[in-house]
C-alpha cells in the first residue's frame, strides 16, 4: 500500500485565530520555538500563515512608527501553499523539491488537518516509504 502525507503528517498543531493580538502571537512563536503557524477561522478553514518573517515586519514597523498594535490578520500571509492529505510520499517529495518552503499545511476537503515537513518526508522515504 502506498503511504500518503496523511500517514506521516503532524496533527497536533499550534494555530492562531486571525483576531489574536500580534504581540501575543509573537510570544507564542518564540516560547514554542516555532518558525510559524497556520491561521484558521472558526470552522478550521486555513486563511493564512504567520511566520517569524512576518513578525520581523511587525517589530521593524514598531521601531519606526512606535506602533506595536494589530492582530494576526494584519500581518499574516494570506496566500498559502498547501498539500493534500492524500498525496503519495513520492509526489510530496517532488512538491518539496520544487518549493523553497520547508513545511506545508495539509488539507483535506479544504480543512486544515495537519502539517508536513521536508524532514517528515525524507524520514518516511528512508524508512521504506
Amino acid at each position: 500500500m502506498t503511504r500518503t502525507v496523511a500517514d506521516i503528517m503532524a496533527t497536533e498543531l499550534m494555530t492562531f485565530s486571525p483576531d489574536t493580538i500580534i504581540h501575543k502571537a509573537i510570544q507564542v512563536l518564540l516560547d514554542q520555538r516555532l518558525s510559524g503557524a497556520p491561521v484558521v477561522d472558526d470552522t478550521c478553514e486555513l486563511i493564512g500563515m504567520l511566520s517569524k518573517k512576518d513578525c520581523l515586519k511587525v517589530v521593524l514597523s514598531s521601531s519606526y512608527y512606535q506602533d506595536w498594535g494589530g492582530t494576526v490578520r494584519d500581518y499574516m500571509s494570506p496566500d498559502v501553499s498547501t498539500i493534500d492529505a492524500d498525496t503519495d510520499l513520492v509526489s510530496a517529495a517532488e512538491f518539496f523539491l520544487n518549493s523553497t518552503f520547508r513545511r506545508f499545511p495539509v488539507l483535506r476537503d479544504g480543512r486544515l488537518v495537519g502539517q508536513i515537513s521536508r524532514h517528515d518526508v525524507l524520514r518516511a522515504l528512508i524508512e521504506g516509504g
